[in-house]
């Protein structure tokens, strides 16, 4: 037999079935009825590593590289080609590849997978939904695997989690679901955006994102009489015609549950004059998230002004497996060499997430996508304002994400006040209100709704680099580049305001950074003025 190349880190092992196995997984058999059930795998190419470190120090650097010229950091063209011929022989149907040639999405049958890279496929069943998955590592024949790093889908099983928590209703709130009165009262919650904005010093601006688009990664898209509803309640000057929808696959979309509005109402309350551009991918399967940021780089060039975007997703990194890391990474190092400032939100189960993406309870860890070096890292803050509008009290949120991660180095940036010694990658960078407790104002099928989360605090920041962006404009400075070599210098500054009382569980916040809230809570008027000098 030829020798082939395993790719060992694509996948997360699994004993022989029938078994129950470590996660609550329960494994059968593969049926023949399931044998002809198509699949999409990503394979990932490897981008030369020579430019591929040029890259990551321009980042680090607070560079920016033209769209245009992205596709010169991609993959060799003859490994693409040997790749893409290999697999049209064994009978896979390419999807889509990507002009850079690192990404080549793929679709067979359970039976072709398992014969053409020497996997055995079980039934996996998690949560009382079942996958076919591979039990143990793919492989490729070595002249096809040189060039590629990561084969991306095998287990689908394991996919993103949404970081959004609805509130139940109670003291005041109880009408909320009683059909009763739609005026809410002034700076309780569920917060409006205004009173949001006058929390972080965003109120008294001259500026609302005008020219500037944000882009959501996210499953699906909102209704628009959601939308609308939102809009007049809080009285902002947004219409439809500034919300884009894409349906990144071309599938059916499932029906809105509160993330995807959540996103864009906040996202579009605190940047009016932006337009928000909805990449709807169909699932939070890694494929497919892979395959929506894809997408989003690829529109870069006709896209300029799409210079921040919004994720309000992730898994813990132990559930993770490192090719998948891997090639997710490559696109967030692109979207930031681009000058696309990423904010993901870092979680809602605390220091210790269990996989679900609510329960703690799992080991201590950082959630990725937070945690990647190319983005910037969101946790979340418990907001208490007073009867004026001012900011009663701040603590970290319980659920605020946050920890080392396992799979990144310290970037060269991330030091300064209160960044302890170490040597790996720290989340998160920045924080915002997040407790549902103290939640938002959504208006979600056809009636207002208290939600929290870190996905609360990821659109709220990406709106806010919306007006940052805007604000460069007006004193004639080119767009944002990657924010976080910038705003760790303004730790301790006023340009934020440290939290330093609460836990996340295992970290405490504390003066300077901490591994719960990051370097703090934004001024943003002040933030203006720093990055406008």
């Amino acid at each position: 037999m030829p020798e082939r190349k395993v790719f060992a880190d694509s996948i997360i092992p699994l004993p022989r079935q029938p078994v129950v196995a470590p996660l609550g997984l329960l494994l059968h058999d593969v049926q023949p009825e399931h044998r002809q059930e198509k699949m999409t795998l990503l394979f990932s190419l490897a981008p030369d590593e020579g430019a591929q470190r040029a890259l990551e120090q321009k980042v680090a650097r607070g560079e920016t590289v033209a769209p245009a010229d992205l596709q010169g950091y991609g993959a060799a063209q003859p490994r693409f080609d040997a790749l893409v011929s290999w697999l049209k022989d064994e009978g896979f149907e390419i999807v889509h590849t990507t002009p850079d040639r690192t990404s080549v999405y793929a679709q067979a049958t359970v039976d072709v997978i398992e014969k053409s890279l020497g996997v055995d496929m079980v039934r996996v069943t998690k949560d009382g939904i079942t996958w076919s998955a591979a039990r143990n590592a793919p492989s490729l024949p070595v002249d096809v695997g040189a060039g590629v790093h990561a084969i991306v889908g095998l287990q689908p099983f394991r996919h993103a989690n949404k970081h959004f928590r609805k509130a139940p209703p109670k003291g005041n709130n109880r009408e909320f679901t009683l059909g009763g009165p739609v005026t809410n009262i002034a700076n309780q919650p569920p917060y409006l955006v205004s009173e949001v904005l006058k929390a972080y010093g965003a109120d008294k601006l001259k500026v609302t994102g005008k020219g500037q688009k944000i882009a959501i990664l996210i499953d699906t898209v909102p209704e628009d009489a959601d939308l609308h509803g939102f809009w007049k309640h809080n009285g902002v000057d947004v219409t439809l015609s500034q919300v884009e929808k894409v349906n990144v696959g071309g599938g059916h979309l499932p029906p809105a549950e509160g993330e995807e509005t959540l996103d864009v109402e906040w996202s579009s309350g605190v940047a009016p004059g932006a337009t928000v551009r909805v990449y709807a991918c169909g699932s939070l399967s890694f494929v497919d998230l892979d395959r929506a940021l894809d997408r989003i780089i690829e529109d870069l060039p006709s896209q300029p002004t799409m210079r921040q975007l919004s994720i309000s997703l992730g898994l813990g990194e132990t559930f993770m497996s490192r090719d998948e890391v891997d090639a997710q990474h490559h696109k967030f190092l692109r979207l930031a060499a681009a000058g696309v400032n990423v904010f993901v939100s870092s979680g809602d189960a605390g220091s210790n997430p269990d996989g679900s993406g609510h329960g703690s309870g799992g080991p201590l860890q950082a959630e990725y996508e937070s945690s990647d070096p190319c983005v910037i890292g969101v946790g979340g803050t418990s907001l208490r304002l007073g009867p004026a509008g001012n900011v009663a009290a701040e603590v970290a949120w319980t659920g605020s994400g946050g920890g080392k991660s396992i799979f990144f180095a310290r970037p060269p940036w991330q030091k300064g006040n209160g960044v302890p010694h170490g040597s790996k990658r720290l989340v998160p960078d920045v924080s915002i209100t997040a407790d549902p407790d103290f939640g938002a104002f959504v208006w979600l099928q056809g009636k207002r709704q208290i939600i929290g989360g870190t996905s609360w605090s990821a659109p709220v920041w990406a709106g806010i680099c919306a007006l940052l962006n805007e604000a460069r404009q007006r004193a004639g400075k080119p767009p944002l580049p990657f924010l976080n070599p910038l705003l760790y210098p303004l730790n301790g500054s006023s340009c934020f305001r440290e939290i330093t009382q609460g836990t996340n569980g295992h970290y405490e916040a504390g003066p300077g950074y901490d591994p719960v809230t990051g370097i703090g809570v934004p001024n943003v008027q002040a933030l203006v003025q720093e990055l406008t000098k």
